[in-house]
Parts: structure tokens; C-alpha cells; sequence
């Protein structure tokens, strides 16, 4: 019976993942750690390319500053020599072309070998195949986060979005955290090390490269990055636990939070909506007219003004006698020496 149990509960989540095929997020968490592996594979390579090939022709990286069309430009001149000879106007522009012939006349880098020239272009070619397999790695990336969690990437994009699922696990973990902690996700080192020196505490973490932050203005930063995280912190919990979801929340959202951006920037973010700001009526609207609210605001204030002025009198009056009883006991005792003096006089 037990067996038969087990079973039975294997086969009914076996058929709910296949149901909710779409919405499994271990596939984003995947995509984007490979994307983080395959910027810095790239950034290695290029890296190496840039110095490799510099040896031989070094001007090429000064007027060339894009990793990919560098890579393409070294694969189809090889050797310094060939520049004049080929063709680039399919990857340059005819200022560049023009600019890389004229310096390969006059260069000043070392000769390479055949061997040397086949083992760089191999290496064009995987820079070439990984910058290109990223670009449909980031599509895809795109394709499935607008499928898993639409509002979350219309409020932060599908980089930042997959980056904040990664950190929390899962979709579900993620909706189960606070607005708190989703603002200073990817920042718990930064976090720890304020509290253990009683220093400021970090604002934002991966929410910081969400495009509503970034382009604002480095003092208000604070304040959205808090704005964003709330917002972020709903439109989580409609994609993770909502049956349909096509992106409205995360469009009304977005919309909500780029007006209180525009209030904050323009230097009217203090004043809460629906608040009275106009509180006192003008001098010149009333004037001449007769109110009875403001005879009694009047009164009150003599009369607080009287009743003040008494409190002094009284004080003053009271510090007085006590000056006065410190005089009379230090002239009695005066007095009492005299007629002690007077005495002895007498008695002599």
C-alpha cells in the first residue's frame, strides 16, 4: 500500500511539471549563469587576442575598439602584409579601412611565423562563434522570462529579473521574500560589513542595473531603487502565484513608478498625494471681511499673551523677596556684633 502511494504521488507530479512545462525556472537559472560564464570567457579571449596580435600589428587595436569587429579584421587579414590586398569594407567603415592600410605600411610590430597566424585566426573564430551563441543565448533568456515572470521583466528586464531568481533559488522563494530584502539582493557582503562597523547600510544590490535606477539621478537613487523593489516585490508574487499573466501589472507598475520619478526629479517628492497644501487663506481674498473665527483666534491669543505677561510679574516679583530676605539676614547678624562690640567697650 505504502509502495503504491509513492507511486501514485511520482506519476501526479511527473504529470504537473509537464503540465506547467513553461514555467519551470531552473532553465533561466542556467541560461543566465552560462551568460555571466560566457562574458568572462569572452573578455579573457579578446584579452589575449588584443596582446597576441599586437606583437605583430599593434595599430590595429588603437583604431579598432569593438572586441567583435577587432576579431573579424585580424581573421581576415592575417599576416600585416595582406592589408592592402583585402578587402574590409563588409566590417569597416571606408574612414577605418583607409586609416588600418595607411598603418600597416608604417608599423612598427614584429614579424610572425605561419603557425603564429593560424593559431590567432583559430582563435578569431571561437571569439566570433561565442559572441555570436551569446546573442541567441540572451534571446532565448528573453523569450523565457517573458514567458515565467512578464511583469518582473517589464519592470527590470530579463538580465536582472534572471539574475534575481538565480540569487533567491526559485520564482516561488522570491515571491515569498519582502521588498526589503529583494532591494538589497546581491549586496549581503556590502550588508554585513556596514552592521559589523556601524557604518551605512547598502541601498540597492542587483537591483541597482535595472534601467529605472541607473538613469536617474545619483541622489534619488535611494528612493527608487526602495520604489522599485516594492513594485518588483508584487509583480513577483502575481507571476509566481498567478494563474494568468501577460504583463498588465508590470506595465501599470512601471507607469506608477515613472511618474513618482518625474515628481522626485522636478523637487516636489516631499509633498504626499492628497495632502492640503494650501493652508493658509490669502490676506488680500479676505480682506475687509468680517469673521467671527478670527476675532476668537484673536482673544485666545491676548489672552495667552496676559497670561504670560502675569507669569513674569509673578517670577520677577518672587525673586525679589528672596533678595530681600538675604539682605535683612545678613544685617541682623551685622547688628548683633556691633552690640556686642558696644558691650565689651562697657565692660572694660
Amino acid at each position: 500500500m505504502n509502495s503504491g502511494s509513492v507511486g501514485l504521488s511520482h506519476n501526479f507530479y511527473r504529470h504537473k511539471l509537464k503540465f506547467s512545462i513553461d514555467k519551470v525556472d531552473v532553465m533561466v537559472i542556467q541560461a543566465v549563469g552560462l551568460l555571466d560564464d560566457l562574458d568572462k570567457e569572452l573578455n579573457n579571449y579578446t584579452m589575449r587576442l588584443r596582446e597576441w596580435y599586437g606583437w605583430h600589428f599593434p595599430e590595429v587595436g588603437k583604431i579598432i575598439s569593438d572586441n567583435l569587429t577587432y576579431a573579424k579584421v585580424v581573421q581576415k587579414i592575417g599576416m600585416r602584409t595582406n592589408t592592402k590586398k583585402t578587402d574590409l569594407s563588409e566590417i569597416l567603415t571606408p574612414e577605418d579601412e583607409k586609416s588600418i592600410k595607411d598603418s600597416a605600411e608604417i608599423s612598427m610590430g614584429s614579424e610572425i611565423s605561419n603557425e603564429d597566424e593560424l593559431n590567432i585566426k583559430e582563435l578569431c573564430s571561437q571569439i566570433i562563434f561565442l559572441t555570436e551563441y551569446r546573442q541567441s543565448l540572451t534571446e532565448y533568456l528573453r523569450n523565457r522570462m517573458m514567458t515565467i515572470a512578464p511583469n518582473l521583466t517589464i519592470m527590470v528586464g530579463e538580465l536582472v529579473a534572471a539574475r534575481l531568481i538565480s540569487h533567491a533559488g526559485s520564482l516561488v522563494s522570491l515571491a515569498k521574500m519582502p521588498a526589503s530584502t529583494i532591494q538589497i539582493f546581491g549586496a549581503e557582503k556590502a550588508l554585513f560589513r556596514a552592521l559589523r562597523t556601524k557604518h551605512e547600510t547598502p541601498k540597492y544590490g542587483l537591483i541597482y542595473h535595472a534601467s529605472l535606477v541607473g538613469s536617474a539621478n545619483p541622489k534619488l537613487k535611494g528612493k527608487i531603487s526602495r520604489s522599485l523593489a516594492s513594485k518588483c516585490a508584487l509583480c513577483v508574487r502575481v507571476d509566481a502565484l498567478g494563474e494568468n499573466s501577460n504583463g498588465d501589472i508590470g506595465k501599470k507598475c512601471k507607469k506608477i513608478l515613472e511618474g513618482r520619478i518625474s515628481v522626485l526629479e522636478s523637487g516636489t517628492g516631499n509633498v504626499k498625494k492628497g495632502s492640503k497644501v494650501g493652508k493658509y487663506v490669502s490676506e488680500e481674498k479676505n480682506k475687509g471681511v468680517y469673521s467671527q473665527s478670527h476675532e476668537v483666534v484673536l482673544k485666545k491669543k491676548t489672552l495667552r499673551k496676559e497670561s504670560d505677561d502675569d507669569e513674569k510679574d509673578d517670577k520677577v516679583k518672587k525673586k525679589k523677596k528672596i533678595e530681600k530676605d538675604d539682605d535683612s539676614d545678613e544685617e541682623i547678624p551685622a547688628k548683633k556684633s556691633k552690640k556686642k562690640k558696644n558691650q565689651d567697650e562697657d565692660d572694660d
